[in-house]
């Protein structure tokens, strides 16, 4: 089984240097390795946004298609990662949106899977991330955006650029966000 940084197996023979394959000789570097680099990014922006592993399957495809369909009109006034997280982002907000206007199907439910090695240190660390990928769908849009794209290691510049909005908003949201996520993280007494 393939993962989501080589959905194709095609990226293996590149040379992959994070960060440096941005550009090839001032060149977008091609699809595959693209892919290959920054797939676990768009992985991650599509878990926060969809639980159901079979409709994330289907965002993540359609965030990968959307990447494609985008990198001619790549323009380097922002870095790749940049660009592909914007792309990841405006998708999975148009199909969240879409989501939430067909009727519901059967729940399924959410697996999350993790490297810890032992089989206790796995479940306590997925119960972990199921936790806070929950808090993090209960946010409000805007403070969900913002911690999504903190936690994925963006530079608040990055963010406010990507989001279009003030650096003192980007302050207040990402304030909020972390209070509500707190707040709901917190055990009940």
């Amino acid at each position: 089984m393939r993962g989501l940084c080589d959905p194709f197996g095609i990226a293996r023979g590149w040379e992959l240097k994070t960060a440096t394959a941005e550009t090839l000789n001032g060149e977008t570097p091609p699809f595959e390795v693209i892919v290959a680099e920054h797939g676990p990014l768009i992985s991650r922006i599509a878990m926060s946004y969809e639980a159901d592993p079979a409709l994330r399957e289907d965002l993540t495809q359609q965030i990968l298609l959307a990447v494609w369909q985008a990198l001619p009109t790549y323009r380097r006034d922002a870095s790749l990662r940049t660009f592909i997280a914007r792309i990841a982002q405006n998708r999975a907000i148009s199909f969240v949106a879409r989501q939430v206007r067909l009727p519901p199907l059967a729940e399924m439910p959410e697996r999350v899977e993790s490297d810890a090695p032992s089989p206790e240190e796995r479940a306590i660390d997925a119960s972990e991330r199921r936790r806070l990928l929950d808090a993090t769908r209960r946010l409000p849009l805007p403070q969900r955006q913002v911690i999504i794209l903190v936690l994925e290691g963006f530079s608040y510049s990055e963010i406010a650029d990507m989001l279009e909005i003030a650096p003192n908003a980007l302050a207040l949201r990402l304030s909020r966000a972390k209070a509500a996520l707190k707040k709901m993280l917190e055990p009940a007494s």
